[in-house]
């Protein structure tokens, strides 16, 4: 019997932490149990994008999103959408600033002018089920490449295509492809870099969770065109959901004959095997992730020789991320003016990015190329929460820098953000208001890089810690005048003299700062004030004695003892004593008392 009704449920790892799977349990139990489970079928997928509002949930045919969905909320869906054919309008998405109702998922404004090539099946099919991914032309691309495309006719449309690097670097795909599979060797690897440890990243897991099969499909697409038999997926082991998708992924394929020997009967082999990764955010850089699957602690390598020369195991190796691989079957069942419509001169395509911060649509988005930061922002990540006013957007992670809120205009592709002292990255993109501190951003990115940093290079292991120092010292109100000459000293230092390019990039997000933030810099040097209020050994908190009402709360919950004032009289508060926990701020009833 042919399903009247499909119910789409997000199973991403975001849904997943709001009780999604408890959510499609009792949708299925209760179908069941009025014998509706052959008219109503229930999906589970991936990542729809729009995390802020899950776990998402989706009725087809007329797809129907509803948003925040519990368990308890079951029930009146089924009564009344499914059988009363009625909309259950509160959990229909609501903006937040015009209460405007939206029922369908394509008119949503966090959709509208996304462009969705790398995240086409995410959303739209069960991930566990490669039937419903050759259903939306799953291995048709492979297919065609097999039995119509000659290796170099492959390479050919990769570099048409415009294709760059979605990792972060952004090199052209199809010269990587063409220099891979000119090296001389009998035997070449493919390796998928699925290891994704930027702060606030997640675009690589959600394509893993929600379409593994378009990138190996991609990735036995690559190995044709350059000569290999074998590749890897290196994925960092806490990706719990992607590995488990992605093993199963691995699985159906063999059995059908997609991967393994002599695929569509033309005498081309090719497998994929899992490596997982430690965690480690050295080993996103290429030759780093090579040495750990070789067995040996993560660290890079010099260059050259390149990877394309000599890479894993001494051999040719072609290395590209999960969204670079994600779009390569698009691109060859569409061709590559198709993809090269999308973008700028030099960026073609679409970027995927994870929306996060101070904005009222968290997620994961994809957009063509050269979309603006302000429609990012505003149409659809739906503004700043609040009415607070944008200050910064943060791109690219620790390696990338800090767009002041008077570049909101500015194109986002890759010469245009590294014009702008950032960089594209891998696609992280954090929204900043004026709550946050620019010194203390700078400080948690430096935090993260020398965590990070593997230590095998003295500029990245000494200078970023030097660099950390300096702004710790800073923040703390101990800071130099000559501190900023100095910061910008060694970061520029560091950026030159660094191993691999994490070392060369990790001074970006402390000198993007500085050359658009510098008077915050002069403000916590020379005025010891955080104006953001954020730094709390800067500044003082004082009563306000116009507006206290002598009521003596705040002295009651000081942890120090710090406020002193007699009984029914106005309190002060000890700058020496006052550890700057702000409880007395939390506690007064008359926000009479002030950083």
């Amino acid at each position: 019997m042919a399903h009247s009704s499909h119910i789409l449920i997000c199973r991403g790892t975001a849904c997943i932490s709001s009780e999604s799977r408890e959510v499609q349990a009792e949708m299925e139990k209760q179908l069941k149990d009025r014998g509706m489970e052959d008219r109503v079928r229930v999906v589970h997928t991936g990542c729809f994008g729009f995390c802020a509002r899950g776990p998402v949930m989706v009725v087809l045919p007329k797809g129907t999103m509803y948003c925040e969905v519990r368990v308890e909320d079951v029930e009146e869906i089924i009564e009344r959408h499914i059988l009363g054919g009625e909309v259950v309008e509160r959990l229909l998405y609501k903006d937040p600033e015009t209460e405007t109702v939206t029922e369908k998922i394509d008119e949503i404004g966090f959709f509208r002018k996304q462009v969705r090539i790398a995240l086409r099946n995410c959303g739209r099919i069960n991930p566990d089920d490669i039937h419903e991914y050759i259903a939306r032309d799953g291995y048709k691309a492979l297919g065609k490449v097999l039995t119509e495309y000659t290796p170099a006719e492959v390479v050919n449309v990769i570099k048409k295509s415009g294709l760059r690097g979605r990792g972060g670097g952004g090199f052209p795909t199809g010269l990587k492809w063409e220099l891979t599979r000119k090296s001389p060797g009998d035997i070449k690897y493919v390796i998928c870099n699925a290891d994704e440890g930027d702060p606030g990243a997640f675009m690589d897991r959600s394509i893993l969770e929600g379409d593994p099969h378009s990138v190996l499909e991609a990735m036995a697409i690559a190995g044709y065109a350059i000569g290999a038999r074998q590749g890897f997926v290196y994925v960092r082991a806490e990706y719990a959901v992607a590995v488990d998708r992605l093993s199963a992924a691995v699985k159906q394929a063999r059995e059908l004959g997609l991967l393994g020997r002599n695929l569509f009967e033309t005498g081309f082999d090719f497998d994929v095997d899992l490596r997982l990764g430690a965690g480690a955010f050295v080993c996103g850089e290429e030759t780093a992730l090579i040495t750990s699957i070789e067995g040996n602690r993560g660290e890079p390598r010099p260059r050259p020789p390149f990877p394309a020369q000599k890479g894993l195991w001494g051999r040719p190796t072609l290395i590209n991320n999960v969204e670079t691989l994600a779009n390569i079957p698009a691109i060859i069942l569409n061709g590559a003016e198709w993809f090269a419509g999308f973008g700028t001169e030099k960026s073609k395509g679409t970027k995927v990015f994870a929306l996060a911060g101070k904005i009222g649509n968290t997620g994961l988005i994809e957009v063509p190329m050269g979309i603006s930061l302000r429609e990012i922002i505003y149409d659809i990540g739906g503004g700043i929460p609040g009415g607070r006013e944008f200050k910064a957007a943060q791109t690219g992670g620790p390696s990338g820098g800090c767009i002041p809120a008077k570049l909101v205009d500015i194109a986002i592709d890759y010469d245009t953000l590294l014009e702008a002292g950032s960089m594209m990255g891998s696609g992280g993109l954090i929204i900043m208001d004026d709550r946050d501190c620019m010194v203390d951003i700078a400080k948690f990115y430096l935090e993260f890089t020398c965590d990070e940093s593997c230590g095998k290079c003295t500029p990245c292991r000494i200078g970023t810690k030097r660099m950390l120092e300096i702004l710790e010292r800073i923040t703390e109100g101990r800071g130099r005048e000559e501190d900023i000459d100095l910061l910008k000293e060694l970061g520029h230092g560091i950026k030159e003299a660094s191993l691999c390019g994490l070392g060369q990039s990790a001074p970006n997000p402390v000198l993007s700062t500085l050359r658009y933030f510098e008077d915050e810099y002069i403000a916590h040097i020379r005025d010891k004030v955080c104006p953001a209020g954020v730094c709390k050994k800067l500044g003082k908190i004082r009563i306000i004695p116009e507006e206290c009402k002598k009521c003596g709360a705040c002295a009651r919950v000081c942890p120090v003892g710090a406020i002193k004032g007699k009984p029914r009289e106005i309190h002060e508060i000890d700058p020496e004593k006052c550890i700057k926990c702000e409880e007395c701020i939390k506690k007064c009833p008359f926000k009479a008392i002030k950083r």
